[in-house]
Formats: structure tokens, C-alpha cells, sequence
């Protein structure tokens, strides 16, 4: 059966992990989106470090986990938000503020939405985490 989301059942395969309380997990198969995902989540302290397995096929990811990371998921469809909807759409997926990120694509590259604000740019949903 075809995948329909590598992105989505990575952060589902994440997110089971660590609700199971999993020091490691394996991610497959591997792509640019995902990479991209688990560095913002790396920068905001939610996974430790991961390293990339090369079997020359689709690739694999092994992922540390840290316990910190409560859910995270991907929005689908992937909804166009410009600037002045940045906030309103964090508060509608996130449970605080103090807390949590959506992950964007932007024109800019993949980034958190508090970078979108500093870098004064909106652009497409990816996923949350938190």
C-alpha cells in the first residue's frame, strides 16, 4: 500500500514513541520535509538529536527523545496563512502560549511561527508540536 503522507505517519511513529516512553525511535522513510520538521523541533528542545541512516533506499532517521515532547501532528490540508492570521491559527491548534509551534513553510524556508513573525512572512502549515 502506498503512503499517502511521509510526514504524517513520521510524527504519528514520533509521537507513539514517546508516549510510550521510547529513548529511541527509527523514522522511514527519510525526506527533506522531515528533516527540516526535526531541526525546528531540535532548535525548540523537543528532541535531543537525530542521525541520518543511509541504506540507499528511501533513508532512514534515528531519533533521541527527551520525554518533553507531548504531541505533535501534521495539518492536512496544508492551509495558505498570511501574517495577520499567524497568530490566530497558533492559538486555535496550541493549547498555551507559552508553549508549543507550528511549523511552516515558507517562501523563506521551514521554520516555527514565531520566526515567520520575526522574518515578517506567512506561508503554509505543516504541522504542530508540543
Amino acid at each position: 500500500m502506498t503512503r499517502m503522507s511521509t510526514l504524517a505517519d513520521a510524527l504519528k511513529t514520533l509521537a507513539n514513541a514517546s508516549r510510550k516512553g521510547k529513548r529511541q525511535v527509527l523514522l522511514k522513510p527519510c525526506s527533506k520535509v522531515i528533516i527540516r520538521f526535526l531541526t525546528v523541533m531540535q532548535k525548540k528542545g523537543y528532541i535531543n538529536e537525530f542521525e541520518l541512516v543511509d541504506d540507499h533506499r528511501g533513508g532512514k532517521i534515528v531519533v533521541e527523545l527527551n520525554g518533553r515532547l507531548n504531541k505533535c501532528g501534521v495539518v492536512s490540508p496544508r492551509y495558505d496563512i498570511g501574517l495577520s492570521a499567524v497568530e490566530e491559527f497558533s492559538t486555535y491548534i496550541l493549547p498555551s502560549r507559552q508553549f508549543g509551534c507550528v511549523v511552516m513553510t515558507t517562501s523563506l524556508g521551514i521554520m516555527d511561527h514565531e520566526e515567520a513573525k520575526r522574518k515578517h512572512t506567512g506561508g503554509k502549515v505543516l504541522g504542530f508540536f508540543y
